[in-house]
């Protein structure tokens, strides 16, 4: 499909303004490292909420949420919906926690909370392990997406694709630090959305589908409507399993993710470090968990649901795009709806999914080199090497981190099967990361043990299990072993291994003010005047208030579907249950505020 000139000067616009955002701060970024990766720890948390819900509307998450629909219906989207119980106690509990720690990096918590040679260790190995492994494969599966879109709308080659979408991103994202992504993420965070809505509107006025009433109605799309499983039928069990209950009872807490990380943490955790103080840091991350889950997914969700009329099967797809059979699968059928935009509106849509692409990237470029350069290169090779040589050394990183994801990007297959392979590999991590902050015993080696335990049995389960002979095992079955396995293991070595230093423990514990029962043992060591301060228990209001924040935001997403879906009542009732829950919600916000 060719872009007209009109298309084509939207694209070169909006590269252009790009451009021009992240150059203009690149002498202000370039001062220093906390300029550099933390944007001076000055951002307002409006501007951070958005950079967190651009970061998140990636290339590939309209085709992953199309992968979930057209296979599993909209009750699919359960296995990240259900984050957002992870999000709101990041808001409501963990916000504060971390912005009172005063670190650049999250990884650098781990030697303000742990001692001795074990803490170093495990922040150097999690600098590479996640600013490098993890921090790869999420961009390569971002990158992947823009291949296929390339593929499908532009009939650009894999590597054409890589070498056209990395060029600009790179440019910006190494000369303008945080404070440039922050900055383009807002320009580029609204190019998405009129896209996105755009892109659903269009699809619904195809001829084969002929407006919203038709496609409910269609017998392709009528069985894949429903927001919850069928907790009845018999023949869905396996799928209520998997897609509800395994998330919304266990992964939610138990798995480590990129942006939706049990006891916060990555790039979230570098907005939150990056606000003017705590209540811009908390406030930061409610507006991305309510952006992120409320307002974004249904235009997804309706592209998806039309791709089923026009490409109800593979088959189909692979008809139409013959120069892109290899690359199809059922992710391809957002990028496929969007063959049928008329000029103008196809380079906004363009121009959309390319902002999509490069606020995703920018930030994990920004986010993986601030691991690389300052929990890595200043604490073990250089630590006395001069900020200019930091900055420096951080765009260069920049530049390597995007040739090696691009490689990787050439060589992946599914934006779904990539996530499942994440969830995997974090899975049974997430509850040390929430008790690290809220029980003193644990320690640098409960951390290892989760990591290597839970790496190695993913490695198994993925590469190894089907070769031994044994039953095959479900993916929600191997998940559930894996968070068992792990959650034993380092649970052991827990109690195996000496505790952390008290004097660590106790200054942690000044900074933090964690309170809780867990730290009675270290509070008992303080003063008498400490100790008051640490009485006043901040968790039990901040879990009121993820409760009203989850009650509100939930609601708010299904009382949009049912609108959609024409079922008028229901969508007004679960909108009335947003607003009531929205009001409690801002009287026990208060009310947790005055408990600071």
């Amino acid at each position: 499909m060719l872009l007209t000139p009109v298309d084509w000067g939207i694209v070169f616009l909006f590269f252009l303004l790009s451009l021009v955002i992240g150059l203009v701060v690149t002498k202000k970024a370039g001062s220093n490292t906390t300029e550099f990766f933390a944007a001076g720890r000055s951002m307002p948390w409006w501007l951070l909420g958005v950079s967190m819900v651009a970061t998140t509307f990636s290339t590939d998450t309209p085709n992953l949420v199309a992968n979930i629909v057209r296979k599993n219906g909209v009750a699919g989207n359960w296995v990240w919906w259900a984050f957002l119980l992870t999000g709101m106690l990041t808001v409501f509990v963990y916000a504060r926690l971390w912005r009172r720690s005063g670190v650049l990096t999250d990884l650098e918590f781990y030697e303000l909370r742990y001692s001795g040679k074990s803490a170093a260790f495990l922040r150097g190995f999690r600098a590479i392990y996640l600013g490098v492994f993890f921090n790869i494969i999420v961009m390569a599966s971002v990158s992947l997406a823009a291949i296929k879109i390339g593929s499908v709308l532009l009939n650009l080659s894999p590597m054409q694709t890589i070498l056209i979408a990395c060029t600009i991103t790179v440019i910006y994202s190494s000369m303008g630090g945080l404070r440039g992504v922050l900055y383009t993420d807002l320009f580029q965070f609204t190019m998405a959305m009129i896209g996105a809505v755009g892109a659903a509107i269009v699809s619904l006025r195809h001829p084969d589908i002929g407006g919203l009433a038709n496609l409910l109605s269609h017998p392709e799309v009528r069985d894949k409507l429903a927001i919850l499983p069928d907790f009845l039928a018999k023949d869905q069990r396996q799928m209520l399993i998997a897609v509800f209950l395994m998330p919304i009872m266990v992964q939610w807490w138990s798995v480590w993710y990129p942006g939706s990380e049990p006891g916060g943490g990555s790039y979230i955790a570098q907005r939150m470090l990056a606000a003017k103080d705590e209540n811009h840091a908390l406030g930061s991350a409610f507006f991305f968990n309510a952006a992120h889950y409320a307002l974004r997914p249904w235009p997804w969700i309706i592209v998806a649901l039309c791709s089923l009329v026009v490409f109800p099967n593979l088959d189909a797809l692979r008809e139409a795009f013959p120069h892109a059979a290899s690359l199809v699968n059922d992710d391809m059928g957002y990028p496929a709806m969007l063959t049928f935009l008329p000029a103008g509106l196809l380079g906004l849509v363009v121009a959309s999914l390319i902002a999509a692409y490069m606020s995703t990237i920018s930030t994990h470029l920004n986010w993986g080199a601030s691991y690389l350069v300052h929990d890595f290169y200043r604490r073990f090779v250089r630590p006395n090497s001069s900020e200019h040589e930091l900055v420096q050394v951080g765009r260069v990183v920049t530049v390597v981190l995007m040739i090696m994801a691009g490689a990787l990007a050439l060589a992946m297959e599914s934006a779904l099967d990539n996530f499942k392979i994440m969830l995997m590999v974090g899975a049974g991590t997430g509850l040390i990361f929430i008790l690290r902050w809220f029980w003193w015993r644990i320690n640098a080696a409960s951390e290892i043990a989760a990591m290597v335990i839970s790496f190695l049995v993913a490695v198994y389960f993925s590469f190894f299990h089907a070769r031994t002979g044994l039953p095959p095992i479900s993916d929600w079955l191997q998940l559930l072993l894996t968070i068992g396995i792990t959650t034993a293991g380092w649970l052991a070595v827990t109690y195996l291994t000496r505790p952390v230093d008290q004097d660590t423990l106790v200054n942690f514990c000044r900074q933090i003010r964690p309170g809780g029962p867990g730290w009675a043992r270290i509070y008992a060591l303080l003063g008498k005047e400490e100790t008051s301060v640490a009485v006043a228990w901040q968790v039990p209001q901040g879990i009121l208030c993820m409760v009203l924040g989850c009650t509100a935001i939930y609601a708010a997403l299904f009382s949009t579907g049912y609108l959609i879906y024409g079922r008028y009542a229901l969508g007004i009732t679960l909108g009335a249950v947003a607003v009531v829950a929205s009001v409690l919600l801002a009287y026990s916000w208060k009310k947790l505020i005055r408990q600071s």
